[in-house]
């Protein structure tokens, strides 16, 4: 979940109005400020030491972040800057003389960074946030001028055209709008401080412009504070809403090793970054030095705000268990069908994957703007030395306005310290603006919540919690760490993720592997003989009820003759020949962060499973169908990894039919417990090629 989110829409908008306001007619009056030939600190040819400085400032200042198209060359411009009133395109700032920034005197590029004006006197929206950028020294402008003019290749890229409409393409106007709130004197240093805190407070007031998002605007959309100075400088970093969203209070949030981790890495123990912010991290704060990144750390924590400080325990995360009113309200099945895979059924996530909600701003935030427009949209994780692999949540927008806001009500009572409930309404004002796309699918996943709704809803409600805490409810029946759900996806609602959609109107049906006729009872205790490792449950027990209830329900109008979309776990190519050396490779890049790097699954800090473990003896036996490369691969392929890209509900899928024959090849020939009625096995059928016995 986001901490922030960089984006400049409503600046560009507001100051274009504001400047057509203010300006009038009086274009002849405002003149762009002469340029002052300051010294950039080298002559000639700057140093090496200088431009690698120079290339660190402009870390510290994000420009790649803008100044960078998808795909396109370094700070060679033309990335788009959407706006409801058009486009603005950044430009190009590599040293090429006719396209870039060749032509430019340092004087000329200084003037820019602290006032707005270009070197042919074009005045600059505050997408460009020169209002923070004018408090640098003199010493770092020179050294970014450094690595701007000398360090950089020259890129011959045109410009694109700025595409907005009268009046907001009169940028004239902006001269007053600079008259009115720039202040274009470098940062001075608090003498009753120290000196990392000064540095801290350069960083984020200046090059980090922190404050572009996290500040509140004021009626001409500047930030009300630039430094937390002033009759509203208790307002600054305090928290604004950006677009469609909420860029959270900074001011005393973390500790200071949290804050440094977060800007690191893109992630602590309360929040993972989202929307823009997670270029940010990538491009920008990751590079920063640790001191650097302390001192801004130092500095926020320092600013005065009424909140206790944000320790997590141990004991705290031992202590979390999973609300009762999960099983008792729709948006608590809501939460347990479409979130609780990802962040736990106990909301505390899974540490360096995904994030917990305990503790999490963006869950308890007063403006639930972020938790909204993540749901509709998704995101995904920063890419960092320390986290190289980017994981991504899909987007929910197929889901109704009322069925999210039932989910997010239950998150931000149960997880966010009992914050207020997320209207329909709200949710669907931000689908509007926000317009989020989203793939429609034939497969039709049955909604838990409607549950409730059933003649006996209990029944179904423990059918389906056999289903995802079997391990926990029947653990005389279990002998490892699975749970139907490990294999039967969302407690059996994903499409080709085994699902239990029609199953029952199937059964009784003839299978090679007994060589008979069964039904549903044996079919389930199959299940728990092989892929639980453990012993049947009593056909005529509650429980066993319960599961057929449930599956009964989900069969709903199916008949036996019926072609149910989704069903099974879909096919692979079983031609291929499995190389379980590269399936290794595979499984240490794709699988090993949920299922360890020696098969043994994922425990949280109280022992409890989170992710099974897929060799050893606490994994499925050589019975199971998931024992078998080809069977395994079919699922692998279909339904993991998880979190790899958008696709509704999990993210899930994403290799290549080699990559799955590989990886479970690997993956099923590793030491697991043998199966004891394997040699009643295929009876009079022939045995699949790729059975372990």
């Amino acid at each position: 979940m986001a901490m922030q989110v960089k984006t400049r829409k409503r600046i560009v908008a507001t100051a274009g109005v504001l400047a057509v306001l203010l300006g009038g007619g009086a274009l002849w009056l405002m003149r762009a400020p002469a340029v002052t030939q300051q010294s950039p600190g080298f002559e000639g040819e700057a140093s090496a030491d200088l431009i690698a400085r120079g290339r660190y400032i402009a870390e510290l200042g994000d420009c790649v972040a803008c100044h960078t198209a998808e795909g396109g060359a370094e700070m060679a411009g033309g990335l788009a800057l959407e706006s409801p009133m058009g486009t603005i395109y950044s430009t190009n700032i590599t040293p090429d003389p006719e396209t870039g920034i060749g032509g430019w005197s340092f004087g000329e590029f200084d003037r820019a960074m602290r006032m707005g004006v270009a070197a042919d006197n074009h005045r600059l929206y505050p997408a460009m946030p020169y209002p923070s950028y004018a408090k640098m020294t003199a010493e770092d402008m020179g050294a970014l001028w450094a690595y701007v003019s000398q360090g950089l290749a020259p890129v011959k890229q045109e410009n694109p055209q700025t595409d907005l409409g009268f009046p907001f393409n009169q940028r004239w106007g902006l001269s007053f709008w600079n008259a009115a709130f720039l202040n274009a004197e470098p940062f001075t240093p608090d003498p009753t401080k120290d000196a990392v805190w000064n540095r801290g407070a350069y960083l984020v007031q200046g090059l980090g412009h922190c404050g572009a998002c996290h500040t509140p605007r004021g009626i001409g959309f500047q930030e009300v504070t630039m430094d937390g100075t002033g009759p509203k400088g208790d307002q600054f970093l305090s928290g604004e809403r950006v677009e469609n969203w909420n860029a959270v209070n900074l001011r005393n949030l973390w500790t200071v090793s949290d804050m440094v981790r977060l800007l690191k890495t893109g992630q602590n123990r309360f929040a993972t970054v989202s929307g823009s912010m997670v270029d940010v991290i990538s491009h920008s704060t990751q590079h920063f030095t640790d001191a650097d990144l302390t001192a801004m750390a130092i500095y926020m924590k320092s600013l005065p705000e009424d909140r206790p400080d944000q320790v997590e325990s141990p004991e705290d995360v031992i202590a979390a268990v999973v609300p009762e009113t999960t099983w008792t309200t729709s948006g608590g099945l809501g939460y347990m069908q479409f979130c609780s895979d990802c962040h736990r059924p106990n909301g505390q996530g899974v540490p360096e994957v995904f994030p917990p909600f305990g503790g999490n701003h963006t869950i308890s935030a007063d403006d639930p703007a972020t938790l909204v427009h993540i749901t509709l949209t998704g995101g995904q994780t920063a890419v960092t030395a320390e986290h190289p692999r980017a994981f991504v949540m899909p987007g929910f927008a197929q889901l109704s306005d009322q069925e999210i806001a039932e989910i997010l009500s239950f998150v931000r009572a149960e997880f966010g310290q009992g914050a207020a409930p997320v209207s329909a309404e709200m949710v669907a004002k931000a689908r509007k603006a926000i317009g989020p796309t989203f793939e429609q699918t034939t497969f039709e996943t049955p909604r838990l919540a409607s549950m409730l709704a059933e003649p006996n809803p209990d029944q179904l409600i423990y059918g389906m919690r056999l289903n995802a805490e079997t391990r926990d409810l029947l653990p005389e029946n279990v002998g490892n760490d699975l749970n139907c759900t490990s294999c039967h996806l969302n407690a059996g609602t994903v499409a080709d993720g085994s699902p239990y959609v029609g199953v029952t109107a199937f059964f009784p049906t003839y299978m090679p592997r007994p060589g008979k006729v069964i039904g549903m009872e044996e079919r389930i205790n199959g299940c728990f003989q092989r892929s639980m490792n453990g012993k049947p449950i009593a056909k005529d027990g509650e429980a066993m009820k319960a599961f057929l209830a449930y599956y009964d329900w989900m069969k709903g109008e199916t008949k036996p003759e019926d072609k149910v979309e989704g069903r099974g776990i879909g096919k692979v190519d079983t031609s291929l020949i499995p190389d379980p050396v590269r399936g290794k490779e595979i499984y240490v890049a794709q699988c090993a962060a949920c299922h360890g790097a020696e098969g043994e699954g994922l425990t949280d800090a109280a022992g409890r499973v989170v992710y099974p473990p897929l060799w050893g003896d606490r994994s499925f036996n050589i019975g199971a169908g998931m024992a078998r490369t080809y069977k395994a691969a079919a699922f692998v392929k279909q339904n993991m990894p998880i979190a790899a890209h958008g696709k509704f509900p999990l993210g899930q899928g994403g290799l290549s039919d080699q990559d799955a024959v590989d990886v479970s090849e690997y993956f099923t020939h590793m030491p697991r417990p043998d199966f004891a009625g394997k040699e009643k096995d295929w009876p009079t059928d022939p045995k699949p090629k790729d059975a372990r016995y």
